[in-house]
């Protein structure tokens, strides 16, 4: 059972308990958090040689090396020069990392609440030059059943729990609600929302999937969490600042740049915000939709938003839209595309790339946004597909059994060029 459920049905259940007699007992599961103190955390940073992927997470491309975030535990890094024999050359460790970015030979990633600046230029000799501590928002993980107790931050990071059992026997219903701590909860929650999770294709930066939340854009790395957006100036790519931080809207996922624009997925629709001055974002419009998670992707004058279902981010709704944007100001839906799960999506040229979860990856000619759905050009059923990025001939793709790469120089003839598989199957792309 998936952990949200869980936590669900822990919400839900006891009510069949209730009854006439005067004692009500009642057994749940607590979950007492492990911690990394905040010494060890900063002083965790290691890099080993190349590791077996076992829980993949985002993907970033850079100078013909592919980036892969072992969720909450480091970077896997794959020289990527022949495309048909990849290879994992590195593992950087970094607990707590969800999110990449790269400017120049600099890599940007979080881990946990700190975000690290990381010297890539010599592969033989990755260095931690810059680490700004405490700029992020304190993560309780989603746990495995149960409810979550005791938080304390000032003992470090959670990096696990200790789970028991406890029985409390009540007197009444009043009682019920008085003693069982049915409200932490609400930490899970936001949690699991926040970890799930856009391209650049600026002069000096690699690219990124769309469920990333960091980009770079000019000389200022761009981040967001569940509510807020943190400005990083990084003209200085070694010596990252934080620059200032600004309300963007609610459970926001996902950020993609295109146009001088931002163009950020939340779980109620898509915000959209002015880069003509970097330093201020300023905020032009919002595409409202049904609520489910949501990242984006933008070429021309049309974003393609996929919306996923059966999960936190809330509605049944599983589909693809497309949005005229070609008045920013008023961005409209145009059409809307059934799928079965879909997660991230890249595009390029007239080539839409579509993750859509255990259905596999969908490719479609995306030339006449109206009959996407007849153009469909070909699909890979057999495999999981979480997040994609298009490379002009060559497409990433990385899903809970394998990253893979196909060449897509020919439309006609896309075809798989290699694969690196993965053997734990578990999805942490809830």
């Amino acid at each position: 059972m998936k952990p949200y459920l869980k936590i669900i049905s822990l919400l839900v259940l006891p009510l069949a308990f209730f009854s006439c007699r005067d004692k009500i007992e009642e057994t749940y599961t607590v979950n007492e958090p492990v911690y990394m103190t905040y010494d060890e955390l900063r002083n965790s940073f290691k890099v080993a040689g190349g590791q077996d992927i076992v829980q993949p997470g985002k993907i970033y491309f850079k100078d013909n090396y592919i980036f892969v975030n072992e969720y909450q535990k480091g970077i896997h890094i794959v020289d990527n020069t022949d495309p048909e024999s990849p290879q994992v050359i590195k593992f950087i460790e970094i607990p707590g990392n969800v999110d990449i970015a790269i400017r120049e030979s600099i890599l940007y990633a979080d881990s946990f609440i700190d975000l690290l600046a990381i010297d890539i230029s010599d592969m033989n000799n990755i260095r931690e030059v810059k680490r700004i501590q405490g700029v992020f928002q304190y993560m309780i993980p989603a746990c495995e059943d149960g409810i979550v107790e005791n938080v304390d931050e000032s003992r470090g990071v959670i990096v696990g729990y200790k789970a028991t059992e406890r029985t409390v026997s009540l007197d009444n219903i009043g009682d019920r609600y008085r003693e069982f701590p049915i409200w932490r909860n609400e930490l899970v929650f936001m949690a699991a929302l926040s970890a799930d999770g856009a391209g650049s294709k600026n002069g000096g930066t690699g690219t990124g999937g769309s469920m990333a939340r960091f980009t770079v854009y000019d000389s200022f790395l761009y981040t967001v969490d569940t509510y807020n957006l943190r400005l990083f100036d990084i003209s200085t790519s070694a010596d990252p600042v934080l620059k200032s931080e600004m309300y963007v809207g609610w459970n926001i996922e996902t950020i993609f740049p295109y146009d001088q624009k931002l163009f950020l997925g939340s779980t109620t629709g898509m915000y959209i915000y002015s880069l003509a001055d970097p330093a201020n974002p300023a905020y032009i419009s919002m595409f409202r939709h049904a609520s489910s998670c949501d990242p984006v992707v933008v070429q021309g004058d049309y974003a393609y938003v996929t919306l996923r279902a059966g999960n936190l981010c809330g509605d049944n709704v599983s589909q693809l839209d497309v949005i005229d944007i070609s008045d920013i100001q008023t961005p409209y839906l145009i059409k809307e595309y059934p799928m079965e799960e879909p997660y991230g999506l890249g595009i390029d040229g007239e080539l839409l790339f579509v993750c859509d979860g255990d259905a596999g990856l969908k490719i479609y000619n995306a030339n006449d946004p109206m009959v996407i759905d007849q153009n469909k050009i070909a699909e890979y059923g057999n495999i999981n597909a979480f997040d994609v990025i298009p490379l002009g001939e060559v497409l990433i793709l990385i899903g809970t059994d394998g990253l893979y790469q196909y060449d897509y120089s020919d439309p006609e003839n896309i075809h798989a060029l290699s694969v690196i598989p993965i053997n734990d199957l578990q999805h942490v792309f809830e």
